[in-house]
């Protein structure tokens, strides 16, 4: 996969606001690994506020759980990265934070945290509509740290402009 250089992010993003202004939809985000690059990378795109709610970074298992309702229980058991915090994360943003589409991303960026289940650049990426059922997709993602965000916001952005065009 190659590097995705910041025009290739801003015009990742620019298709995406074109495709909830189309469909009058607000995007929400709740984010770890990206540390609010998703957000910061949607609102690069003027007239954001027609189509971006709101985001947030909850990095810490607290964090999770009191922003974003995600289950102690599923914390303890699953760990931060997983398909099934992710799931409840990318749930939980649209619960708490409103909107009618939301992305979640939770990984290990690394250099550090690592393990042999789960090596640095392992990430969980969601995306959900509401009403619909919550997609999840595992990323493996080679790099630094740089690379395994910016890989990540890629990601995360690609697949939510696939469920918004179909």
């Amino acid at each position: 996969m190659d590097f995705p250089g910041d025009e290739a992010l801003h015009e990742s993003a620019r298709r995406v606001a074109e495709a909830l202004q189309q469909q009058k939809l607000m995007l929400v985000t709740a984010e770890s690994c990206t540390g609010g690059w998703i957000a910061k990378v949607l609102t690069d795109v003027p007239g954001s506020s027609d189509w971006f709610e709101c985001g947030v970074a909850a990095y810490s298992y607290e964090a999770k759980e009191a922003l974003l309702g995600v289950n102690p229980g599923t914390l303890e058991q699953h760990g931060a990265v997983s398909e099934e915090v992710v799931r409840e994360m990318v749930a939980g943003a649209l619960a708490r934070m409103g909107g009618d589409v939301s992305i979640a991303v939770t990984g290990i960026a690394g250099p550090g945290g690592g393990t042999d289940d789960k090596p640095v650049g392992t990430v969980w990426i969601g995306w959900k509509r509401r009403g619909g059922y919550a997609q999840a997709r595992l990323f493996h993602f080679a790099g630094d740290r740089e690379s395994v965000r910016r890989h990540s916001v890629a990601a995360a952005l690609d697949g939510v402009r696939q469920i918004l065009t179909g």
